[in-house]
């Protein structure tokens, strides 16, 4: 079993293409069988440099490391399209002398005023068997001015038999008719002698040996040309599979940068610039991006919803794909982050770069401690900064529980806490001291705990309060309580 992820080098690689990636990895990998990157340049003017370098290293972040492609090579190459030249001419050259396609000259004036002609009449322009003798080919020129004609640039197109119903079966959404009739003669290699993206994909993925095509749906209509060019040549085609568009947050329409920038979330697996930012930078885990990525478009059957990359190996199946589009939710992309980030060990946590970045000025004495104190909390790793504030002497009260407390004389309470905890040897047993010394004195404990809490962090929220105290030790402790108790005096 051979399956490819052929992108496009014109730009960072998007939701969208990584989805794609992920789906053929896992079919080849469910089917032990060899998933392979292909690097599909032919389109010059597009290509945007670093984007072949960006493709590899997304890949290599989500765990999807190709078994064949540029950077590690392999018996069927080159794999870049650009380095495939000779090998198109050769396959060009077989379906002109067949006569499965022919030679067209027009020029780019003669073939705009076809078009703007059609547009005034409400018509859609299509160059083929019903106007193709009209046009300036090597059907309509006579064969002494041939090669006279393939000295300048010219283009190639595809002989369509207008009589021909083709039939083409997709795995997602079954069999698919189409009247060759209302085809084009598609341009099958262009003026600069590269191939479009038509042609290469066919002659590629033959000669790769592909045996599924696994692709995005904005390429179901290309399907019919791509049977007709198989038949051409008459070769075997793969099988195919279409898989849904990821849609909006609001279900409507396809997924953009556009959307990301709108909302605030990336759409993207890593940085690309200054401006676009990646999953991994805002602080996701690979392997929850993938497991997130695998729900959007197809189901396991049951009600589970973490997946270890093994484990969608082994459950993954076509059969499990949905036909229509995916709603990109990034609240449970977080969700999802969450379980992974609190089922990581801290240790484990403490090894990637970005939590020992946000932990740089902490006691790394302390570090594994505080990790494992508030990863529970945590929906990406970015919110690491925030939650370990607590960290640092409060620069202000929240003020609406300050208002709660004041009427309670909560100055008088923390002299009386301070004296207390004053008293103890170690932090060890400070719950249970100070919960015995509350019901001993009277004190709620709802009291007792906000007024130490609002000391110590500044506001009601954050993670477990003794667990806190032990990290901060009794000098911060008292220290902060004194500038609480200031603080209240000076209320009241």
């Amino acid at each position: 079993m051979r399956v490819r992820f052929a992108p496009s080098p014109t730009g960072p690689l998007h939701l969208g293409g990584v989805r794609t990636a992920l789906f053929n990895y896992l079919y080849a990998r469910k089917n032990k069988g060899v998933f392979i990157l292909r690097v599909e340049d032919t389109d010059q003017n597009r290509y945007v440099k670093g984007s072949e370098e960006y493709i590899q290293k997304a890949l290599e972040w989500a765990g999807m490391v190709p078994d064949e492609g540029p950077s590690n090579g392999g018996e069927l190459g080159p794999y870049r399209q650009s380095e495939r030249k000779a090998i198109y001419q050769k396959y060009i050259q077989k379906l002109v002398d067949t006569g499965a396609a022919y030679y067209a000259f027009d020029s780019p004036e003669i073939l705009s005023k076809a078009r703007n002609e059609k547009e005034e009449k409400g018509e859609t322009f299509r160059y083929g068997a019903h106007n193709r003798m009209s046009f300036h080919n090597s059907l309509t020129c006579s064969k002494d001015t041939l090669p006279t004609l393939l000295k300048a640039p010219y283009v190639v197109r595809l002989k369509v038999d207008p009589k021909q119903s083709i039939t083409v079966k997709d795995e997602i959404r079954g069999t698919i008719y189409q009247e060759a009739a209302l085809l084009d003669d598609k341009i099958l290699m262009k003026g600069d002698g590269m191939p479009t993206y038509h042609f290469a994909n066919v002659v590629d993925d033959y000669l790769m040996q592909i045996d599924t095509v696994i692709r995005g749906e904005e390429w179901l209509p290309s399907l019919p040309i791509h049977q007709l060019l198989y038949d051409a040549f008459g070769w075997k085609a793969p099988k195919f599979m279409h898989l849904p568009l990821i849609l909006k947050p609001s279900g409507k329409g396809k997924l953009s940068k556009r959307d990301g920038d709108k909302e605030g979330f990336p759409v993207f697996p890593l940085n690309w610039n200054e401006t676009t930012r990646g999953f991994k930078e805002e602080g996701f885990l690979a392997e929850a991006f993938i497991n997130y990525l695998a729900l959007l478009g197809w189901n396991s059957g049951t009600e589970q919803e973490l997946f270890s990359l093994s484990e969608l190996e082994q459950l993954f199946s076509v059969e499990g794909i949905q036909k229509g589009g995916a709603r990109f939710d990034f609240e449970k992309a977080k969700w999802i982050n969450h379980q992974y980030i609190n089922n990581k060990k801290a240790e484990e946590l403490l090894e990637i770069e970005v939590v020992r970045q946000q932990l740089k000025s902490v006691d790394p004495q302390k570090q594994l401690q505080v990790v494992q104190l508030i990863k529970e909390r945590l929906f990406t790793l970015n919110d690491l900064t925030e939650e370990i504030q607590w960290l640092n002497e409060p620069e202000k009260y929240d003020e609406k529980t300050v208002q709660k407390l004041i009427s309670k004389a909560p100055g008088q309470l923390l002299v009386a806490l301070s004296g207390r905890i004053e008293e103890l040897s170690g932090l060890e047993n400070l719950k249970d001291a100070l919960m015995t010394w509350a019901k001993s004195n009277d004190v709620p404990v709802g009291f007792m705990m906000q007024s130490l809490r609002i000391s110590l962090v500044g506001a009601l929220s954050g993670p477990d309060l003794f667990e806190i105290c032990n990290i901060l030790g009794k000098d911060v402790i008292l220290k902060r309580i004194n500038s609480a108790i200031s603080f209240f005096n000076q209320k009241t």
